[in-house]
Parts: C-alpha cells; sequence; structure tokens
C-alpha cells in the first residue's frame, strides 16, 4: 500500500501534508537518494505550473536536491509533458513537476519522470517512499559536492521547437483562426507560439496567470465556456488544455465541444487508414465511450481497456508496443513522439488529420457514433470500500442487473479527488438517469461528504 503517492505523484492542499516546503524538501532528497545513488554528476530538470504555491514548492525541491549532490535546472513554468521532454534532452537524472493539473489554484503536488521521459513504475515509487519515511543516516553533500541550482535558458524554445517538428514540413495552418484557452496555466506561452509559427491567427483566450487563477471558469474541464467563445469569435476551432497542459479537448467550428473519445476516435481511424496504427489497437480506459470498440471493429482494429488514469494507458502501451492511447477527459498519448499525455502534440495530430483530409471538425466527429453515458461526480468524507454499504451494494447490483446485456456500471473512487465517481452506459437516457438518482442517493447518505 502507497501512504504518499496515488494515480499521478503526491497530491494534496499546498502548504499541508504532505505538499509543504518541508515534505517537499525531504521527497527530493528521498528521489535523490534512490535514483542518483551511483551517478557521478547527477542533473535533474524542475518545472511548475503557474500556482503560487509552485514557487514555495519549488524552492524546496531544489534546495533537497542540490544538498543531496544533485545539480538543478529549473525550467520555470513550463507544461508537464515538456519537462519529460527536457529530461532526455538534457539527459537528466529524472524530471520532476511541480502541478496539481485540473485541481483548483490551492491544490498543489509532486510528480517523476524517469530518465526516459516516462513515469516512474510503481516499483520506484514505492522505493522513494519507504526511503522518505526511513531515511536513515546519510552523509550530507559538503564542499564541491553540494549541487548547483540555474535557470535552464530557452526551455520554451527548445520544446516549441520539438513540438512544431512533430507535423509535416508542409502543414500550415496560414487562414485559420484558432481560439485557445490556456486555462491560465503552463501552456500560456507555448501553444500560442507554436501555433502562430505554423501560421494560425492565435486567439488566446485565459492566458494571464496571477497564480490565483489556474483553471478557474476555463480550461479544458470547462468546455462549455470554449464552445462559447468560439460561437462569439467565428474562430475556425477552438482547443482547451488544462493547468498543466498533458489534456487537450477541441471544440468545432459549430461551437460543439469534442472529448477525449471523439479525439481519439478521429485518430485512430485516420492511423487506420494509413496502417499505421500498431497492433491496429487503440488503448483506452474503462471510463470511454464504448462507441470506440464498435467503430474499431467496423475498420479493421480493436480498443485494449486499461484502469482510470494515463499511467495505466501508458504502461499497457509500453506492453503491447501501442502509438496510440488515451482518456475521455483528454488525455492523448501520441507515442509515435511523447512518452506521456501532451496537449499541445496531440492537438497538432488531431489539425494533422482534418488537413489531410480537408474536412472540418464537425465532419470527422462523425465517425463516432457514442452510446448515451451518465457521469455522476459526488464528494465523500473519506473513501472507504463500497463493500461495506449493503444499501449501495444492493442499488448497484439492481442497476447492473436492469442494464445487463445493454448497458453498463462502473462506480470507483477519483485518484485525485475525494470524490466518488458513477458511470453509466446504455441506450436510454432516461433510464440511465433514473438508476444514476438511485445509485447517488445511497452513496450520499453512506460517504457524503
Amino acid at each position: 500500500m502507497r501512504k504518499l503517492f496515488g494515480t499521478d505523484g503526491v497530491r494534496g492542499t499546498a502548504n499541508i501534508e504532505p505538499i509543504t516546503a518541508g515534505s517537499a524538501l525531504g521527497l527530493a532528497q528521498a528521489a535523490a537518494r534512490v535514483l542518483a545513488k551511483e551517478a557521478s554528476e547527477p542533473v535533474v530538470i524542475v518545472g511548475r505550473d503557474t500556482r503560487a504555491s509552485g514557487e514555495m514548492l519549488e524552492a524546496a525541491i531544489a534546495a533537497g536536491l542540490a544538498a543531496s549532490g544533485v545539480d538543478v535546472l529549473l525550467t520555470g513554468v513550463l507544461p508537464t509533458p515538456a519537462v519529460a521532454y527536457l529530461t532526455t534532452v538534457h539527459r537528466a537524472l529524472f524530471g520532476i513537476v511541480i502541478s496539481a493539473s485540473h485541481n483548483p489554484f490551492q491544490d498543489n503536488g509532486i510528480k517523476f519522470f524517469g530518465a526516459n521521459a516516462y513515469k516512474l513504475s510503481h516499483e520506484v515509487e514505492l522505493a522513494i517512499e519507504s526511503e522518505y519515511f526511513n531515511p536513515g543516516e546519510h552523509p550530507p553533500a559538503t564542499g564541491k559536492s553540494i549541487g548547483r541550482i540555474r535557470a535552464l535558458p530557452d526551455s520554451i524554445e527548445q520544446y516549441a521547437a520539438f513540438a512544431a517538428s512533430t507535423v509535416s514540413k508542409d502543414f500550415s495552418l496560414s487562414g485559420v483562426k484558432v481560439l485557445v484557452d490556456s486555462a491560465n496555466g503552463a501552456a500560456y506561452q507555448t501553444t500560442p507560439v507554436v501555433l502562430a509559427r505554423l501560421g494560425a491567427e492565435v486567439d488566446l483566450r485565459f492566458g494571464a496567470p496571477d497564480g490565483f487563477n489556474i483553471n478557474e471558469d476555463c480550461g479544458s474541464t470547462h468546455p462549455a465556456t470554449l464552445a462559447r467563445l468560439v460561437q462569439q469569435t467565428g474562430a475556425g476551432f477552438g482547443i482547451a488544455h488544462d493547468g498543466d497542459a498533458d489534456r487537450v479537448l477541441f471544440c468545432d467550428e459549430k461551437g460543439v465541444p469534442l472529448d477525449g473519445d471523439e479525439l481519439l476516435a478521429i485518430a485512430a481511424v485516420d492511423l487506420l487508414s494509413r496502417d499505421q496504427l500498431r497492433a491496429n489497437t487503440l488503448a483506452a480506459t474503462v471510463m470511454s465511450n464504448f462507441g470506440l470498440d464498435e467503430l474499431l471493429h467496423r475498420h479493421g482494429g480493436k480498443v485494449l481497456r486499461t484502469d482510470v488514469g494515463d499511467p495505466f494507458v501508458i504502461d499497457a502501451m509500453v506492453q503491447h508496443q501501442l502509438n496510440l492511447g488515451g482518456e475521455q477527459s483528454g488525455h492523448l498519448i501520441f507515442r509515435d513522439f511523447t512518452t506521456t499525455g501532451d496537449g499541445l502534440i496531440a492537438a497538432l495530430q488531431i489539425m494533422a488529420v482534418m488537413a489531410r483530409t480537408g474536412k472540418p471538425l464537425s465532419e470527422l466527429r462523425q465517425v463516432l457514433h457514442k452510446f448515451p453515458q451518465i457521469l455522476r461526480n459526488i464528494s465523500v468524507r473519506e473513501k472507504l470500500p463500497f463493500e461495506q454499504f449493503d444499501r449501495l451494494t444492493a442499488r448497484t447490483a439492481e442497476a447492473e442487473s436492469r442494464l445487463h446485456g445493454k448497458g453498463r456500471v462502473l462506480l470507483r473512487y477519483s485518484g485525485t479527488e475525494k470524490k466518488a465517481r458513477l458511470l453509466l452506459e446504455g441506450p436510454d437516457t432516461d433510464e440511465l438517469n433514473e438508476v444514476a438518482d438511485a445509485i447517488v442517493e445511497e452513496i450520499v447518505k453512506s460517504l457524503g461528504a
């Protein structure tokens, strides 16, 4: 059992354990002892999103690494996938990102990438936890062995050049107006720079971070905001990132949002048509719409289902040597180019499909025929096993029986928030809502915050 790491690093309210300056320093030292113990000249890349608390945590992490004899290169504000990329470019032992992704500004988190730019394995995270809680005796770095802390120059330009290289040299967005919602987050500089370089007329919104407005009524968790802005401005389409820009959602030229499933469908069919979808297989989580399975089957492919969370998707992609996977939330992994979800590179690949086919998003999206889905998020006091509550178990069983053969019920806890997530899928929306109401009522009674 992990005490510190969740599904995507360590996360919580900033300046409350374990997201305090002291704990961040200790975690950095533990990571250094596990990952840098045999390195002669260890270097670590550290980046962050725009949260005010990120400055405090960055200072603590850098101090902890330097005190452990590790040199630190600070990227400043940069998307999570950019830190992963720069970790390999600069041959760092590992990379650290300070971000709580789509969470509100008062939260923050710390996540790690290995030297290969992939997130750390479960076993390595456990080893860091063990070292964090049981540090033992370690001689401090002294004299010339103390690490140095420096800013990494041109980090934005290095990542921007790489992102632009993932589309063909003749690809152009000339004459296209793209509305960009950067969520007042880490992509407020990188995405506009790359799209403008490719010829787009960029209309940047929510691109003025002040440390406290990250994800506030904007970004990929608020697609209605993006839709409204596209309708108002007449943009050719819109894209929205989350706070650390490892996600992207689109809005078509008619002002209708597309979620991650629709984007995966567009990309998968394009790759299949060009015989470039490895093993003819798309990796998606159990939360993705079953319309994807029907679509892939029709085109001679299949869907490999994983647990929820992009680390599980990526693990499956590596294990089965796949090159496309993702989540309904907008984590899209184009593994021919990246090792993790990358909102900008994913956006560019979808734009490339539009250019190759000459079709607008409103037409491309029609390839996927979704099954009706109901998703409810219920705040809970604590994450107790659902099986402890007989009436909740009974309600869930009744729902599964009622939808048997024509739908499904999935009840789980969020990996990053104190919430229960209920997903129902089936042919009749009214029936799904009725079934969902009954289950939510029992969750609120038994576990409600």
